[in-house]
């Protein structure tokens, strides 16, 4: 298989003649460069990566160091930890791309993609318990008020990380390197198990999209009804943010699940469509996890604040006693402007 492919993350297996040969005379030749789609997708994921990197890395220093723990930080740090470590291991995606071969071993070929998919079922699980808790707040407000608490949060993102490791470990199970055409490849091997690739790609869709998908699109469909009734509800924000919650999710995951369960009968589809349409779906699932933070935390007024105070004070110190009258007027005049917080 010369083409480029996603094979860290996607799950082609080599059936009909495209098994792996152990022993080749052939030697292999990256041509990623050469070719427009994989040098703007190498372009895209490096931007992912450092964006996704940088403003997780931030939410975690903000969430876990600078605000006081509740219930939501809970939910905004164990999702940036989630996304960071994801993007941690994005480099191993990016290399192969441009080398178009495994370079790295059987072990770091079962690691790297069993932590992709960790990333991919404890963000989305993630994604759904938030929903869930701001629709409770919303509906039932008085019982959230009573019941949620940090304790009972952090065991419920422990569950959603059990959950997300157990749903991840056919990666692991499945994963393997053989050479083929001259390379080195990560590929899924299913062929020593029946239906195993079938049952694989279809309990990630119905996990990994469709039951989540629904539970997310059910939940802020009650906010927004919620919110429609409430006439003291002026600003349009709060559905602004919510059908971007929506609308996001669903772009970012749907390509790539659809080209996933298009694989499991790929000789009836074109092979180029397949390889293009994982490649674009991939991306699309990758940049999740840096549009995760912005969505989820940046637009909340509580956590802005706080990070504009603690941006405001590191400069403060950098500047010294001449900036420091500035730098408190203009956080005093950040928190009067952002007292109306937004846990939608």
């Amino acid at each position: 298989m010369d083409e480029f492919t996603y094979e860290d993350f996607g799950n082609y297996t080599y059936e009909e003649g495209l098994m792996p040969h152990e022993e080749t005379v052939l030697q292999h030749k990256s041509t990623c460069m050469s070719k427009a789609l994989c040098v703007s997708l190498l372009v895209i994921s490096a931007l992912i990566c450092l964006l996704g990197f940088c403003g997780n890395a931030l939410v975690i220093w903000i969430a876990g160091f600078k605000m006081k723990k509740t219930v939501n930080t809970t939910w905004y740090l164990s999702l940036a930890i989630s996304d960071f470590v994801f993007c941690t291991f994005l480099p191993f995606i990016i290399t192969n791309m441009a080398m178009e071969k495994w370079i790295f071993g059987l072990f770091l070929c079962k690691l790297a993609t069993s932590v992709l998919f960790l990333n991919m079922f404890s963000s989305i699980f993630l994604l759904v318990i938030i929903s869930v808790d701001r629709c409770a707040s919303v509906i039932f407000p008085v019982w959230a008020q009573n019941h949620r608490t940090v304790r009972k949060a952090s065991l419920v993102v422990i569950l959603a990380w059990l959950l997300a490791i157990g749903l991840s470990l056919p990666s692991a199970v499945f994963r393997d390197v053989q050479n083929q055409m001259g390379k080195n490849v990560c590929y899924n091997n299913y062929t020593l198990h029946q239906h195993s690739h079938q049952i694989t790609v279809v309990s990630r869709f119905v996990a990994g999209f469709a039951v989540p998908f629904a539970v997310i699109s059910f939940c802020y469909s009650l906010i927004i009804l919620r919110l429609c009734n409430n006439r003291m509800t002026k600003s349009s924000k709060p559905f602004k943010v919510m059908t971007a919650l929506i609308v996001t999710f669903f772009v970012c995951w749907l390509p790539y699940h659809v080209f996933i369960l298009l694989e499991i009968n790929h000789q009836h589809y074109n092979r180029s469509v397949l390889t293009v349409g994982q490649q674009v779906g991939t991306c699309l699932a990758a940049a999740n996890s840096f549009l995760n933070p912005v969505l989820y935390v940046f637009m909340g007024n509580d956590f802005q604040q706080r990070c504009k105070s603690s941006l405001l004070s590191k400069m403060e110190n950098a500047m010294g006693d001449d900036g420091r009258t500035t730098s408190r007027y203009l956080s005093r005049s950040s928190s009067v402007d952002g007292r109306a917080s937004t846990h939608i």
